[in-house]
């Protein structure tokens, strides 16, 4: 519903197939935010109810839609009953399925069993997701590692300093990190939020910004009122205007328990800013330790608070970590990177050229 970072991608990837001249169908449920964004030259937008896990009548509203349109292959994104329904449903009506798997975490024993069969590609958008699927059995050559992207120019800017202290509502010399992140269990934000009494004893001039929007505000919102964070801590919501944002940062924390990559992390390291994130599921790939960032333990408030500092007391170090990362970023996480890849895996699936053909 809203353009997270697993929705951004499937938009560079529909801009990037209709340039070379595949005809997209983009199915979405109404008030999607991609669905909006995406113009007329892009997709032709189709819209249907999709209730989440428990919506099994998905199965045919996508059956009825995939029999009508036809489309030479579906390509699925989501979770939240989409990739099993939309799976099962691309079945029934005889068209190829392919599944674009983001997120890190084990699935059950039956989810494998029945679910990943019903396509002829999984694509995995880390080593690291690749790696936890072939342990819970999923066909080697069923999995295809094909990196999330970043449009690293657009956040190549510079910071404008008065716009920013006014926006947050700043002092002058304010040192301001952030996390970039749905305000959901597994992002891990409580234990920054610990770490954050011992680095201000330290920074007193420090400041976290929390973008994002998710479920555990009100709980998040407590715990910072606890710890008497008030002053020092803003739940800043959801910004689209996030390079003009990142210029101004000195680093990014990302104290996630499990990612299956984290595009926050390619758009940070792409604005030339220093990261501090857990070591655990893909980050390790977007994160290099000691080249554009650090990597601790997931679930370590002490050693986020190390880090941290350690970045906060060496800025030569911080501003060569960052200037590290806008060059990974521009090397191996390109946009044009990821869609000729998955371009290709169309080919090979429909073993012909599909320009001129349908996606959906």
């Amino acid at each position: 519903m809203h353009l997270y970072g697993g929705a951004r991608q499937v938009d560079y990837l529909l801009r990037g197939l209709a340039g070379q001249g595949v005809r997209n169908l983009l199915a979405v449920p109404p008030g999607s935010e991609l669905g909006e964004r995406v113009a007329d030259d892009t997709a032709r937008v189709l819209t249907l109810p999709m209730a989440g896990d428990l919506d099994v009548g998905l199965i045919f509203r996508l059956k009825r839609l995939i029999e009508r349109e036809r489309p030479d292959l579906v390509h699925l994104h989501s979770r939240r009953g989409a990739d099993l329904f939309g799976g099962i449903a691309a079945r029934l009506a005889g068209v190829p399925a392919l599944l674009t798997r983001r997120v890190d975490n084990p699935e059950s024993g039956l989810a494998i069993r029945f679910k990943y069969p019903l396509f002829r590609k999984v694509v995995t958008i880390s080593e690291g997701i690749r790696e936890v699927l072939l342990r819970q059995g999923v066909a080697p050559q069923k999995l295809v590692c094909i990196r999330s992207a970043v449009d690293a120019q657009r956040y190549r800017t510079s910071c404008d300093r008065e716009w920013f202290v006014r926006e947050f509502g700043l002092q002058a010399d304010t040192r301001a990190i952030a996390v970039v992140a749905q305000l959901i269990p597994r992002k891990g934000h409580r234990y920054l939020l610990k770490a954050m009494p011992d680095l201000l004893e330290r920074f007193p001039n420090l400041h976290l910004l929390l973008f994002g929007k998710g479920p555990l505000e009100a709980e998040i919102s407590k715990q910072i009122h606890a710890l008497g964070l008030d002053r020092q801590v803003s739940l800043a919501g959801f910004r689209d205007d996030l390079p003009r944002i990142f210029s101004c940062l000195e680093l990014l924390v990302h104290p996630a328990l499990i990612e299956g990559l984290g595009v926050a992390l390619l758009q940070a390291a792409s604005a030339g800013v220093p990261i501090v994130a857990s070591d655990a599921g893909g980050m390790p790939e977007a994160v290099r330790h000691e080249i554009n960032g650090l990597l601790v333990p997931p679930a370590s408030a002490r050693a986020l608070g190390d880090a941290i500092g350690r970045l906060l007391e060496e800025p030569a170090m911080a501003r060569r970590m960052g200037q590290s990362g806008a060059a990974m970023m521009q090397q191996e996480f390109s946009v044009e990177r990821m869609v000729e890849r998955n371009l290709a895996l169309y080919r090979e699936l429909l073993n012909r050229d599909p320009a001129a053909a349908s996606a959906s």
